[in-house]
Order: structure tokens, then sequence, then C-alpha cells
């Protein structure tokens, strides 16, 4: 497996329909809703080879990626905070208006390189700060006011 994965949280928006070449302007039209994902990541894997980044596999492990609890629709993501608890302590709290690209302009932005299709789902990233899980096992919770609470437990 992986020695000591980053966790981190991220905000999700989900693709209502087929949704190909829009603006930034339309892809509200486009968006089911957001939801919380607990963003796991091998890092040692994905930067061991200098020449071709693993990012399918650093990111496809079983158990990496959990998301939910539910999928909201009719909210404003740019008005919501994530938030990270690793083992009961606070170690990510930003809005997701601080990110580099909107919700909107992701959605824009992959549309152009591929057809997103309804269930899809688009990982926006992060801020700042992620959590690097070094007990044995592991308890995250990726909190986003509005949406709900995703809470996994991560065993190495």
């Amino acid at each position: 497996m992986t020695a000591r994965p980053p966790t981190k949280a991220s905000s999700a928006s989900s693709s209502a329909r087929p949704c190909s070449n829009v603006s930034a302007e339309d892809a509200d039209d486009f968006i089911f809703g957001y939801t919380c994902v607990n963003d796991v990541t091998a890092n040692d894997i994905l930067n061991r080879d200098a020449t071709f980044a693993q990012w399918a596999r650093a990111k496809g492990f079983d158990g990496y990626g959990p998301f939910g609890p539910v999928i909201t629709s009719g909210i404003d993501p740019a008005k919501l905070v994530v938030r990270t608890i690793l083992n009961g302590a606070e170690r990510q709290n930003y809005p997701i208006s601080d990110m580099i690209f909107s919700a909107q302009q992701l959605v824009a932005k992959i549309s152009h390189d591929m057809t997103l299709l309804p269930g899809d789902l688009i990982c926006c990233g992060t801020s700042i700060g992620i959590g690097v899980m070094k007990d044995p096992v592991n308890s995250v919770t990726v909190a986003i006011d509005g949406i709900g609470e995703l809470t996994n437990e991560f065993r190495q």
C-alpha cells in the first residue's frame, strides 16, 4: 500500500446531465449538487516516477475517496466552508471561495476536455492544510455546513 497518506477535505460537484463544452456562466445548469469528499492521496506513489505522475493509482486504492453523506442541490458553493477533523483535531477550515477555480469554472474547463455524464463527481481540491494520517487507525470527518458530515475510518 502506501506510507502515511495525507487526507484532505474537498467539496465535489455532481453532473445532472451530459455536459460538453459549456461556459462557466452556463455551468450551474449542469451541476446537480455538492457533497463532501475525503480526498485521500498516496503521495509517495504519485511522485515515485518523475516522468509519469500516477494520479489514478495514487487516488485509486480501495477505501480512498469516500463521499457523502448526501448530494445537496440549490446551494451556493462559494458561501460554504470545508473542515477536516483528523482524530478529533481540526486540520482544515477554509472557505470554498478561496479556491483558485470556482466549481463553475472547473465544470467549464473539464467539459472542454471530456463529456461529463450524470453522476460524475468533480473533486474540487483543497485550499490549505492537509493532515497526514500517522496512527494505525484514523478517524476522518469532512464537514461542510449546509451539506453534512462524512466520517470514515482509515486503517494502515
